[in-house]
């Protein structure tokens, strides 16, 4: 495919998913009225869900454009038109529901609504992580799990042909138009097999990445780490989802989890977009930094502050009976004491545990700027100095020129042609 057929059918993807967006939000207004099988999200959570899925059309359509030969374009493209299936969802609700017969296909679209489920988006994960970041397979023997993911992929369909109603739509409860009569044992087998096949796939391609890391180097090692860096803030919403899920429900908290949930997959589009495309990829080194700095110090922060409100809290209503404010301006005094000594001993200790060699090197430098200081013997500075270079920078080979003077020079020739200083 031509690099033009090629930027014109990821843009045109790109629209599609854009007008998939308008039209669910069209259809939320007309079925605003409309009572559904469950709750209604919040405005701002379906606006939320619209703009990440639209950065993976639009990363999609970046990629697909500039490098069409690379499928990690193209899988994003169809992650991108996940929107459809909330406008399909809507549209059936408006055709079946708000006013019904007034629209035709409402069965089959809510059919479609209920085939871009979780499963297919965990199956295109599993392909990005096989082929990232250059499109193709680590070496021929990971071909199999290519076919193993599209089989399980066409096993997950069974699970869109069982007879009865459909479970898996949000607002509404329709039967299967094309659920296949006394197949139900069989079908859920199928399906249940097509979800082993994608956890598999998807094990072994972070396998892969994991080998691909350990084999890169210079710009595919940056490439690969910034989509480590994203996956591992969307692990860490999923590691905080049983304390979220703990709370008691109420509107206050119900916001907390879904917004989490969207931030961190908005990371990964835009870690995605910012590899494969290599733009600044040497930055992320320092966004590395800063959130193992930052992330560990918020959290020490907000735990001591949480624990001297409470205590503080404890103590003046022992003392004087009631609550009082000065348990929040007392932490919140000392948070600001803390902070910065914190943050230094949080950065020593990230330093030292992850970029030792940068430390190592800081710490030798430190040491020869003091000794810079005193040292006055020109000899044992260049030597010191040579092995500063060799301990920090680390090259193959290294020597010290010193320019010489050239007043220093005309002093000494005088000196040795007239016997004095001229």
């Amino acid at each position: 495919m031509s690099h033009r057929a090629a930027s014109w059918l990821a843009w045109s993807l790109w629209v599609l998913s854009l007008m998939s967006i308008a039209g669910d939000g069209a259809l939320q207004i007309l079925n605003s009225a409309t009572p559904t099988a469950n709750p209604r999200s919040p405005l701002v959570l379906n606006v939320g869900f619209a703009l990440v899925f639209l950065s993976f059309a639009t990363v999609g359509a970046l990629v697909a454009s500039r490098q069409p030969g690379n499928p990690i374009g193209w899988i994003f493209c169809a992650l991108g038109f996940t929107p459809f299936a909330a406008a399909s969802e809507e549209y059936a609700l408006y055709a079946l529901v708000t006013r019904p017969d007034s629209l035709p296909g409402g069965e089959v679209m809510a059919w479609l609504a209920a085939w871009f489920g979780g499963p297919i988006i965990f199956a295109m994960l599993a392909y990005i992580l096989l082929l990232f970041p250059d499109g193709r397979l680590l070496s021929r023997r990971w071909r199999p799990v290519v076919w193993f993911n599209l089989l399980a992929i066409l096993l997950l369909f069974a699970g869109n042909v069982q007879p009865g109603t459909m479970e898996n739509l949000d607002l509404l409860k329709v039967a299967n138009p094309f659920g296949v009569a006394g197949a139900n044992a069989l079908l859920d087998k199928l399906s249940t097999i097509g979800i082993i096949l994608v956890l598999a796939a998807t094990i072994a391609g972070t396998n892969s990445l994991v080998l691909r890391w350990r084999r890169s180097r210079g710009d595919e090692r940056q490439q690969i780490k910034w989509f480590v860096f994203a996956g591992a803030i969307f692990c860490a919403v999923f590691a905080v989802t049983p304390v979220l899920w703990s709370l008691p429900p109420s509107p206050e908290t119900n916001w907390i989890w879904p917004t989490l949930f969207l931030m961190g997959l908005s990371t990964i589009p835009i870690a995605v977009g910012f590899a494969v495309l290599k733009y600044r990829l040497y930055d992320i080194d320092l966004i590395i930094n800063r959130a193992l700095v930052y992330g560990p110090l918020t959290v020490l922060l907000a735990a001591t502050y949480a624990g001297g409100v409470l205590g503080l809290q404890s103590v003046l209503r022992g003392l004087t009976g009631q609550e009082s404010t000065l348990a929040v301006v007392a932490s919140t005094l000392a948070i600001a004491v803390l902070f910065n000594p914190l943050r230094q001993r949080v950065q020593a200790f990230v330093d030292r545990r992850f970029y030792r060699r940068k430390y190592d090197a800081a710490k030798t430098l430190e040491a020869f700027s003091a000794k810079l200081r005193e040292e006055t013997d020109l000899d044992a500075l260049s030597n010191d100095l040579v092995g500063v270079a060799r301990g920090t920078m680390q090259p193959a080979h290294v020597s010290l020129w010193l320019r010489p003077d050239a007043e220093l020079e005309a002093r000494s020739a005088a000196l040795r042609q007239f016997g004095h200083d001229e």
